[in-house]
């Protein structure tokens, strides 16, 4: 499907319908990570949409299909994936479903990109898996060397060179354009607040003063395994939501039967009998 972000962009996005005649009394935002396309999602929304819950995967402008034609050139930073994106897929399923509860949730470094949305007070839950902040010192020990070099060395010297980051190219996930790539690779600090000289400051802060409103449950789970979120990470991000009631889980594979989940396992199949019934619990519980 086609639906406007709020400033007007074409989004392109999969509506998963809920199965059964009722109406539905929760659907979801699913807001996928940096660089991942809302394909990646297709097998987690299904399951959620045959247990009666509705989900929308949308790609953020510029990546899978809402990408332009070329990437070259083009603009698209963080604060557009936030307020306009995410606010638009919001705004998409609220249409849809105006007495529905809606939820939100969020893979990797979109929990802190779903929350700037102006539009997030629309959430009565969220669902946080594998969450970060993009801080590198909050990476795993022995993946934290060569991870700080991939984003913050590899990264803007190609974004440089081609006008856009080729995740493709690398296998890294889809391309990125050229000004969220800049912003992901200058993520040196463990402070989120932008410089003052920065020209996206107040949007910036704008987005973490929304962090603050936000007052609503969330569930979030990391894994033992994932070099990116680690507990050190997720935690940190949960302290950006000063406001949330967070429940939060770090799960070991082995406690599930699982060999690996790492950072993109939760949404494989190997974990529906395991993860997923989790996460559908505490979304159809009032």
């Amino acid at each position: 499907m086609k639906f406007p972000a709020l400033d007007g962009y074409e989004l392109g996005g999969v509506h998963f319908e809920s199965t059964g005649d009722s109406e539905p009394s929760t659907a979801v935002v699913l807001a996928g990570g940096g660089g991942i396309p809302a394909r990646s999602y297709r097998h987690f929304a299904g399951y959620l949409a045959s247990s009666g819950i509705p989900v929308l995967t949308f790609d953020y402008r510029g990546i899978g299909l809402s990408r332009p034609r070329s990437l070259r050139g083009f603009q698209a930073a963080a604060e557009d994936w936030s307020e306009w994106d995410c606010g638009g897929a919001i705004a998409c399923m609220r249409t849809r479903y105006p007495r529905a509860e809606l939820a939100g949730v969020a893979h990797s470094i979109s929990s802190l990109i779903l929350g700037g949305a102006p539009n997030v007070g629309e959430f009565s839950r969220l669902v946080f898996v594998a969450a970060h902040t993009g801080y590198y010192g909050d990476y795993a020990k022995r993946f934290r060397l060569p991870m700080a070099f991939l984003w913050h060395v590899v990264m803007p010297a190609l974004t440089h060179l081609f006008g856009y980051f080729p995740g493709r190219m690398l296998r890294l996930g889809e391309d990125i354009p050229a000004g969220m790539a800049l912003q992901w690779a200058a993520r040196r600090t463990p402070e989120l607040l932008p410089e003052a000289t920065d020209p996206a400051a107040s949007r910036a802060r704008a987005m973490l003063i929304r962090f603050g409103e936000i007052k609503v449950p969330v569930f979030a789970l990391s894994f033992a395994d994932d070099a990116f979120a680690t507990e050190a990470g997720t935690r940190r991000l949960l302290a950006a939501y000063p406001g949330l009631a967070a429940r939060y889980e770090c799960v070991k594979p082995e406690s599930l039967g699982l060999a690996k989940i790492g950072h993109f396992g939760f949404f494989r199949r190997e974990a529906e009998a395991t993860l997923w019934p989790l996460v559908l619990a505490y979304l159809v519980t009032r």
